[in-house]
């Protein structure tokens, strides 16, 4: 069976991804580009006796090296050399999705070009020859539809074609003779005195003339490479001095100049543009008056449905766990064995596993509004709030809607944010956001003590989370971080259905990440914490007298005029620090009622009061990131000092608000 790599290319919100669902299904894995903290999908899937591997490239609008991820793009279309490159494009935005295509073509990539979305241009009245741009272009163009697999037959027989009888038609574009002539000139040079670059030695002139970044260090690097970049220097001068502008300018023009003459020969346009549905929908759900309520409205939606349609699965899940426990007590009878099983494993482990319908369905609901579109439009109303109260554009706005299904790619989605103050003052309120490691915290103590008011009491607490990263972040940028934010063009793709497919892979992408921290961190931490509640030998399980006792005892007055100074509640907070969900299966363990959800219920309402859970949510809201946010800061800040700032002002915040809520609450009477 012949195997075929596929690489798939395009902007973002083009549909690559769900094109890349669409052809891998489950057959899929992510992980991180070696060195780099750029996500890596990869797949595969077997088409009439062929075995294709496809790995879904990061998008970006462009090859030169001006961020990671178009370096990681370019890198492995040089390096890796893909058989056939898939080229998704938006049919109704074709003059900005064929830059990428236009530098691909430069490179040499063997392509073929997916236009998507066809639907959507057809409504915006736009009539595409594909004929006539494939002859233009010289490679293949076929329309798809990546939501139901429309054309998928006719892509899959190009893309075998093509893998078969390669095309390079990087000798398509012109830049004018001045250009062409230095081009040839300068790859003559290179092809001279340089054997170690594996791009073709055209490109690499024309990267040489840009000034690339990344080219220019390579050439530097090779033997004779001051040779090469001396003669550049000399072109350079020459060209600027014939154009009266720099030659990155001039080429980008040329570039520009050939997609307008093959969209003038391959695309008839309405004369008026036509009001498109994307564009009714979004006077309504971006409007300045309507558009906050209707974000907080669907973020509260979100969080109803995830309550009431996850807690029958969650009941039978706690009964599952709770009967598990009981045949193992019955067979085992008390002991050791018994009690590191029962009162450890299933009570620490089971006691966070019940609450994996909800995180499930927290996902489910967050891909659904990713996939239509939506998520944009919540970070481009969010702009005006974000750039009046804080200074910052609202593409700050989307590493923290990313810090609601998990902090750390949230941390790693500001490297999208150009201006490295705001990328860091960004990073710090990211952990801010209630991350699913948190749910499971509130879903324990919503149902114990707000049972009436589920929905609102998450949501409050998920609202409050944006609120306080908003003042933070308004208070640091008029001290720590003082300067303009750098400008940007907000994105708004066009709706799209989600598909159950993409939706569903989505979900379990990023469910599975929780389903093993289950059976690993917080496993090791709950027999870790069985061990401490069992020691020093002889004593009570889960005692004051044990270990965790005493290191709770210890604690407990920092928490006491925050309203829950017992030494439980401490010791649940200390080992939060590691993962949120293992402040779940501490008071699991430390109440010594395993997996049991009602015993747990009665034993926190022994020692809570609502006013007092409510202040305890707030503060494993605020306070230190988890282990993995606080590495994550690290890394992308290259620094201990901004990790170590975010634990040390992060602990403030928390027990303010915490000690306001409590007090304040006493003074209305809520005790």
């Amino acid at each position: 069976m012949e195997k075929i790599k596929i690489a798939l290319a395009g902007n973002p919100n083009v549909g690559k991804s769900t094109l890349f669902n669409q052809l891998t299904g489950m057959k899929q894995h992510v992980g991180n580009w070696p060195g780099k903290t750029v996500e890596k999908k990869e797949g595969s899937f077997k088409y009439k006796g062929n075995e294709f591997d496809v790995i879904d490239l990061p998008g970006n609008y462009s090859l030169t090296a001006y961020s990671v991820e178009e370096i990681v793009s370019r890198d492995y279309i040089v390096n890796e050399n893909p058989d056939v490159i898939v080229n998704i494009v938006d049919a109704g935005n074709l003059e900005r999705n064929l830059y990428l295509t236009v530098q691909m073509i430069e490179l040499g990539a063997n392509l073929v070009l997916a236009l998507n979305m066809n639907k959507f241009a057809d409504e915006k009245g736009f009539n595409i020859d594909t004929d006539k741009l494939s002859e233009l272009l010289g490679i293949p163009v076929i329309k798809i539809e990546a939501v139901d697999k429309t054309g998928f037959n006719k892509l899959m027989k190009n893309v075998l074609e093509v893998s078969k009888s390669p095309n390079d038609v990087s000798g398509r574009i012109e830049y004018g003779h001045e250009i062409s002539e230095h081009v040839e000139q300068l790859e003559e040079i290179i092809n001279k005195n340089i054997s170690t670059i594996n791009a073709p030695s055209s490109w690499t002139a024309l990267k040489l003339l840009e000034e690339d970044k990344e080219v220019v260090k390579k050439i530097e690097e090779s033997q004779n490479g001051q040779k090469v970049l001396s003669e550049v220097k000399k072109i350079q001068k020459h060209l600027n001095d014939v154009f009266g502008d720099d030659v990155d300018t001039t080429v980008t023009d040329a570039r520009y100049g050939f997609i307008a003459g093959l969209i003038q020969e391959s695309v008839q346009k309405p004369k008026i543009d036509k009001v498109t549905r994307s564009d009714l929908i979004d006077r309504v759900v971006t409007n300045k008056y309507l558009g906050l309520p209707i974000f907080l409205f669907i973020m509260w939606l979100t969080f109803e449905i995830t309550f009431t349609v996850g807690a029958p699965f969650q009941d039978l899940i706690d009964a599952g766990f709770s009967g598990l426990g009981g045949v193992i007590s019955a067979y085992l009878g008390d002991g050791f064995l018994s009690s590191l099983l029962v009162d450890g494993v299933i009570g620490g482990v089971g006691g966070v596993a019940v609450f994996i319908p909800m995180i499930f369905l927290l996902f489910l609901m967050l891909s659904i509004l990713e996939d239509s579109g939506y998520m944009a439009r919540a970070a481009f109303v969010m702009d005006k709030v974000m750039h009046k109260l804080v200074g910052l554009h609202g593409k700050s706005f989307i590493p923290m809607i990313l810090g609601f299904g998990c902090c750390v790619p949230g941390i790693m989605a500001t490297r999208t944010l150009e201006n490295e103050k705001d990328r860091f003052l960004t990073m710090l309120i990211v952990p801010f956001m209630s991350c699913s490691a948190r749910l499971p915290v509130y879903a324990l103590f919503v149902a114990a003590f707000f049972s009436a008011y589920q929905g609102w009491v998450l949501f409050s607490i998920y609202l409050l989370g944006i609120v306080v990263a908003i003042l933070v972040a308004s208070l640091f940028k008029k001290t720590l971080f003082k300067g303009m934010s750098s400008p940007f063009v907000m994105e708004l793709p066009p709706y799209r259905r989600p598909t159950v497919k993409g939706a569903l892979i989505h979900m379990w992408e990023r469910g599975y990440l929780f389903i093993r921290k289950m059976g690993t961190v917080i496993l090791a931490f709950s027999i870790l914490i069985w061990i401490l509640s069992s020691l020093p030998v002889g004593v009570e399980y889960a005692s004051q007298g044990s270990i965790t006792g005493h290191l709770g005892t210890v604690i407990a007055p920092v928490f006491a005029p925050l309203g829950f100074g017992d030494w439980q509640s401490s010791v649940a907070l200390i080992f939060g620090f590691f993962a949120k969900e293992v402040v779940v299966s501490t008071f699991g363990s430390l109440y010594s009622v395993g997996d049991d959800g009602g015993a747990l219920s009665a034993a926190l309402q022994g020692t809570f009061t609502p006013l007092t859970a409510y202040g305890f949510m707030v503060f494993v809201l605020l306070y230190i990131p988890c282990l993995a946010t606080f590495t994550a800061i690290r890394r992308e800040t290259n620094s201990w000092k901004w990790p170590l700032f975010s634990a040390g002002f992060s602990l403030v915040i928390a027990w303010v608000a915490a000690f306001i809520i409590y007090h304040g609450g006493l003074l209305l009477g809520f005790g």
